[in-house]
Formats: structure tokens, C-alpha cells, sequence
């Protein structure tokens, strides 16, 4: 039992590190918009494994930023909000773990289909509601074109996690599709 605990969580530290090198791809436009290439790995781990595991792996993702001086710090609370709380709820598509793997034991390809989407956006809006909120609390003097600073949050964070989740989306099918039992893991 140990042993498979930790197995899963070194998966998740390994899933943490491909998210974090799949981020230093260039996908942002402007200061506020970006693409986070980092949800696929992110997701997908927490579908294969669960909430918990994919809460540890997304708040050790968000520690990776630190190490890798990926970090922008305005005061402690926003980087606690942005880079602990923000990425750690990327795990929440963990909820629907067990939904998706039954559906795919059941062979009920549609069910799996509406999950995985389910468990995408619920990821990626989990993670972009604390951007959001640190965005209108932090950045808000920063917003442009006389936006005010929810407002310019709300647009900006969204347009990024509409994007962030339809090409999370994307992959996460076509990796069932191509090979679901890579979602099964090893009990």
C-alpha cells in the first residue's frame, strides 16, 4: 500500500515537471493572455488518478515556478493565490475520475466524451477563478483600455482559460480516442 502511494505521487511530481517545461513554450500574446500547455499533462493526471493526487500535483507545478524563477511577485498574497491556490485547483478535474475510468470500462464512449470535457473545464476554470481573483485584487492597476480591474480580470483570465481548455480539451480526446486504457492506471 505504501509503496503504490508512493508511486502515484512521484506520477504526479513527474506530471508536475512536464507541465512546468511545457510552459516555457511560447503561446502568450500581450502581458495577460496565454495559452497554459502545462493543463494537458496536469489534467490528464489528475482523470488517471483522482483529486487528491492531482491537487499535490498541480500545487507542486505551481511550487516549480519558484524554481524556475517563473515567477511574477507583486506582494506575498498574490503569490500565494496564483501560485499555490491557482495551479493546485487544476487537480479538481480529479473529480471526475472515477466517472470517466467507469465509462470506459462500461465502453460507453459517450459518457467518457461529456466527463473528460467536464473535467477540463472544471479544471481550468478552478485554476482561472484564483487568477481572476488575483488579477482584479492585484493587477488591477495594470488593466487596460480603461477597463476597470474586474472587468479586464474577467475578459482576460477567461479568454485564457477558454483557450487554455479547448486545446486541454482537444488532446484529452484524442488521447482517448487513440488510446483510452492510457487513462486506466495500474491499481
Amino acid at each position: 500500500m505504501q509503496n503504490r502511494k508512493l508511486r502515484i505521487y512521484l506520477e504526479g511530481t513527474l506530471f508536475a515537471s512536464l507541465a512546468m517545461v511545457l510552459s516555457f513554450i511560447p503561446t502568450g500574446i500581450g502581458s495577460s493572455f496565454s495559452v497554459s500547455l502545462g493543463m494537458i499533462p496536469l489534467t490528464f493526471y489528475a482523470v488517471r488518478r483522482g483529486v487528491i493526487p492531482g491537487l499535490y500535483a498541480g500545487f507542486i507545478w505551481g511550487l516549480l515556478h519558484f524554481i524556475t524563477g517563473s515567477v511574477y511577485m507583486l506582494n506575498f498574497y498574490q503569490v500565494i493565490i496564483e501560485y499555490t491556490l491557482a495551479y493546485a485547483f487544476t487537480g479538481a478535474a480529479g473529480l471526475y475520475s472515477n466517472e470517466i475510468l467507469s465509462s470506459i470500462e462500461s465502453n460507453n464512449k459517450k459518457m467518457v466524451y461529456f466527463y473528460i470535457i467536464s473535467a477540463v473545464f472544471l479544471g481550468a476554470a478552478s485554476r482561472y477563478f484564483w487568477h481572476f481573483i488575483a488579477g482584479w485584487i492585484f493587477w488591477g492597476e495594470y488593466a487596460l483600455w480603461g477597463m476597470s480591474a474586474v472587468v479586464f480580470s474577467l475578459v482576460m483570465n477567461g479568454l485564457s482559460m477558454l483557450a487554455t481548455g479547448f486545446v486541454t480539451m482537444v488532446v484529452l480526446l484524442l488521447l482517448y480516442k487513440n488510446s483510452p486504457l492510457i487513462f486506466q492506471a495500474k491499481k
